[in-house]
Formats: structure tokens, sequence, C-alpha cells
């Protein structure tokens, strides 16, 4: 819960405006301001104040005891102009606070922890436990000096500024350790326990099982992912509150998905009780992974130790038709997570400024699109964070398509949709895709003439809206013609046409012509044509195809 306090008429309706876009998210707390704060203080993960700086200073400073547990708080001045961070920046999680508080009210987030103002992740930012020299090894990343990163878990980290050797270490790993000096530990969810038990086990027996097969084995309990069992076992209350003790969720499967998995110590009394071999090791290694503590037992429970190595990430991202501005939020997003980053040479230089540093840029000519797909999903098996891109939408005529052909169910796939050349080029029309549209490509680079011309003609008999992608370029000067003639066919010479080059970019340009007008020697790689409907008008010198609502009728 977010606490908001204010002292002012101006505060208050700024308040008010926070609290009507996050109605289930934040809690007015009214009356004298001091007794306010201190209620919010205690009750609310994050506070937001409508008050001067120096005051939120003076009224929280001996409320201050944990900055792992303190809230999050941050100040709102009287104007609404600026939200700043004050304390918990990220534990407390007030820079991303002070930054949803300015896409509300309009205001500046003034974030000033180091890390944030240079673009580098916080070590305590990354959703890890972290242990050791964090501020030493932070220090040590914002100075530029050396920082090795050693990696005994592969997991999909975000971009850090790193070296092969160094005075200072980040360790990522799931193992009992004590961090060196001038070294912080990272923890992956690495570790899956998974348990069975007789009914009514005591929830200390389960829990010990768990905590000294963990032990044991020289393992972290903070690397720990979830306890996982059978669903007949769901309910089993030492199981549960095991779970509830250690912080992690229970997962549970089904006994006939369990029984198909092929476990080293299977047994008949599980298999009389519940329907499957094994409870324990199976449900540990249904999901895939290394067993790394076979199944060992308690009077009354089992446990098995797997080891699941972290799923590298793969984001295809579409960075829209140039602008900066339709570039998405979401796409900005992806492309600061990611730790590698692969796409067309041009591309990467669109947004080469919006890379944290230590991203590793992977980036090749045009014609490797194959290449590019087949090195992203490769880089995304090794558990890394990765991000391909393409221009406009990455699923349209892009990336996305000869990714996935590649890619398997090993790795998680995240699609970033872009603004697409069709829909810049048709808002600089007008609204020439009001109704019924297709895009078809003209590139018979990939596509046989033969399918492409058989697709043109269905789009003209059916009396629907084209867009050519790809219409000409030096040594493909007919197809555009040929297209056009198939067209001039169903559509009178008349019919609207509209031609942008470069839409959305410094060198945009746009024309509104016709059918029969068209010069195709006009036009380029860098173009997109749209051809309207017979339905299709010019309309104060824009192009728009009716939606065809039965209120809407010819002018006469």
């Amino acid at each position: 819960m977010i606490g908001l306090v204010s002292a002012t008429v101006a505060g208050a309706a700024a308040r008010d405006r926070l609290a009507a876009a996050w109605p289930e998210r934040t809690r007015v707390y009214d009356g004298p301001v001091g007794d306010a704060v201190r209620r919010a203080f205690a009750e609310c993960e994050q506070l937001v104040c409508f008050l001067a700086t120096g005051a939120v200073v003076r009224l929280v400073a001996p409320l201050l005891d944990d900055k792992r547990t303190d809230p999050g708080v941050v100040c709102v001045d009287e104007a609404g102009r600026f939200a700043v961070p004050l304390v918990g920046g990220h534990g407390g999680g007030a820079n991303d606070l002070a930054r949803a508080v300015g896409e509300v009210l309009g205001a500046e987030p003034v974030v000033t922890t180091a890390t944030d103002a240079v673009g580098l992740p916080g070590l305590d930012t990354l959703g890890l436990p972290v242990e050791g020299d964090v501020a030493g090894v932070s220090r040590a990343l914002l100075d530029g000096e050396p920082v090795a990163l050693r990696t005994e878990v592969a997991w999909p980290l975000p971009p850090l500024p790193v070296a092969d050797e160094g005075a200072y270490v980040i360790r990522v790993t799931d193992r009992l350790i004590e961090p060196a000096a001038r070294e912080a530990v990272l923890r992956p969810p690495s570790l899956v326990v998974g348990v069975g038990a007789s009914r009514n086990a005591p929830a200390d027996e389960v829990l010990g099982l768990v905590e000294g097969a963990l032990r044991d084995a020289g393992l972290s309990p903070a690397s720990l992912a979830e306890i996982a069992t059978v669903d007949a076992k769901a309910g089993e209350p030492g199981i549960v509150a095991a779970a509830e003790r250690l912080g992690v969720p229970l997962v549970t499967y089904p006994a006939e998905e369990l029984a198909r998995v092929d476990v080293p110590n299977p047994s008949d009394a599980p298999l009389a009780a519940v329907g499957t071999p094994s409870v324990a090791e199976a449900s540990a290694l249904v999901r895939g992974g290394e067993l790394l503590v076979p199944k060992r037992k308690s009077a009354m429970a089992t446990c098995a130790v797997v080891r699941r190595p972290g799923r590298g990430r793969l984001a295809v991202v579409g960075l829209g038709p140039g602008a900066r501005d339709l570039l998405t939020p979401r796409a900005k997003a992806e492309l600061r997570r990611a730790s590698v980053l692969v796409g067309l040479d041009q591309y990467v230089d669109q947004i080469r400024d919006l890379l944290r540093p230590g991203t590793r840029i992977l980036e090749s000519g045009l014609g490797a699109e194959e290449e590019r797909a087949r090195t992203a999903v490769a880089e995304a098996r090794r558990g890394r964070a990765v991000a391909l891109i393409g221009s406009g939408d990455a699923g349209v005529y892009a990336m996305a398509s000869p990714a996935l052909a590649e890619a398997s169910d090993d790795i998680d796939v995240i699609g970033v949709p872009g603004v697409t050349a069709a829909l810049a080029a048709g808002a600089i029309l007008g609204a020439p895709l009001g109704h019924d549209h297709v895009s078809i490509s003209l590139s018979d680079l990939h596509t046989p003439w033969e399918v492409i011309e058989r697709r043109v003609r269905a789009a003209a008999e059916a009396d629907i809206v084209v867009t050519f992608y790809n219409p000409r370029s030096r040594g493909r000067d007919w197809q555009l013609p040929k297209a056009l003639a198939i067209l001039a066919g169903h559509r009178e010479p008349t019919t609207p046409v509209g031609v942008v080059r470069n839409a959305s970019r410094a060198d945009e340009s746009s024309r509104l012509t016709t059918l029969a007008a068209l010069d195709p020697a006009t036009v380029d790689m860098m173009t997109v044509v749209t051809v309207g409907n017979t339905a299709t008008r010019e309309i104060a010198g824009r192009m728009v195809t009716p939606r065809g609502y039965r209120w809407q009728e010819e002018p006469k």
C-alpha cells in the first residue's frame, strides 16, 4: 500500500489525482501532518508526501531503522513539478515510485541514486538476494574499476560493465559460501526441492529435512525457488507450513505426470498411496534440471533437490518506424534489460544511446536475418537476457518469424510490439486503413512472384485496401507496375493512392496521388505505397476509407 500525505490545498489536489489514478494501491492519511506521516510510515510499504523536502526529512528521520525494511519515501513539491525519492531508492522502490508518480502527475523524477544516475542497474535491484560487499562492488562499477563476473549458475542478468579479471567480484551462485572480501554474491532462484510426506507429517520434520538436505549439499536456502509435490499433497499441513516458513511457493503436479518422470529411486509405497512411484525426486525433476540430492528420508517425509538452470530470455523488439517518440516504453525497457543486443547495424545505431553500460552488441549488415536469429537464440540458450531488434513491428516482415522458427521451448520468448510502417504511413496520409486492409511485400527474394501475384489478385478481387512493403529496388523494378496493373483491373483510375517515404523520420515525405497517376519510378525500398479500395476517398487532402457505419452516407 502507498500512503499519501499532504498539508495544503494544492498538495491535496495533487494527492487526490494520484489517489484517483491508483485507487487500489493508495491510502490517504488525513489529520496533523506529523501524525499522518508516522501512521503511514508504520502501515505502508511506500509513502508519497506532498510537502517540502525539508519538512519530510525532519518528519521521517526519527522513524528510520533499516534501509532493507524501511518504506520508500517520495516527496512531491507544491507545484507538482518534481518527484524526489528521499528514502529507500532501491530497497524501498522509491526511485521507481518517483518515476510512476511523474507519469501520473506530469512531474519530473529527480533520482540521485548513483547507479540510476549513470544507467547502471543496482545490484540490489536485480530481484535476487545479494550478500557481501554490495556497496564496495557497486562503487567499483561506478568508478570504472575492473569487476569480474563469476557465473557458477547461468542466469539472465541485465547488462553489467564487467571484466574477465578484477580486484572486485560479482559471483552468481547457489552454493552456501561466505562472500570474500570485495565480493558481492547474487543468489539466483535455481533450486527446487521436491517433497513427499505421510499424512500429518509435522511441519518441523519437513522443514528440518529440507534445510538439512540443502546444508549437507552445501547449497544456499536463499536460492530456493519452490517446494514441489504431488497434487494429492497440496493441502498437507506440514508441507504447506514448511513452504510458508521457507518463504517460497508450493507447486504441485498431477500424479500421472510425475509417474512419467525417470527417477533413480522409485518406490512402491508412493505408487500405492498417490499413484506415482516417486514424489520427491519426480516433482523436483519434472521441469528438468540436475539432481543434486537424491531422495533422502526422515520418519515421515522425503525430499530431493534439483538445480534448474536459468532459462534464457529472448525479447524480440520492434523499434517502430524510426522516430524516437514512436518507440514504445516497453521496447525501451527491454533494450535496457538485455545484456546482449542482436540487430542490423543501422537499427543498432538508432538506439545505441539507450543501452546500458556493459551491453554486448552483436550487429551485422543487410541480408543476414537468419544468422541474426540463430545468434540471438544461441545467446539466450546460454542463459542470457537477449534483445533481437527489428524495425516497425518485429513480427511484420521482420525478425520475429525467423527467431521463433529457430527457438524451442527451452528459452522464454517475449514479443514487444512496435508501430509498423503501414500504421505510421496511414497516420500521415489520414485514415486509409479505416476498413479491411492487407499488407503485401513485393520482394520476391524469399517468396516466389507467382505466390505474391496470387495474393495481389485476391486482394484486388476482394476490394481490400492494400499496403505494399518493399515495393521497388534497383534490382526489382517491374513488380510494382505489375501489382498496380492487377489492382487497376478492379478499381477506378481515380482510386486514391498514398505514397510515404521514411515515415516519421527527419527526411519524411508523403504525397497523395491516384492509381492512374502514380509513377513507380518515384518509389524505392524506403517507401510504403497504400492503394485504397472502391470506397476510399480524398477528403480535404487526406486519404480516408470509410468504416461503413450506416449513419455515414455518401455526400450528395
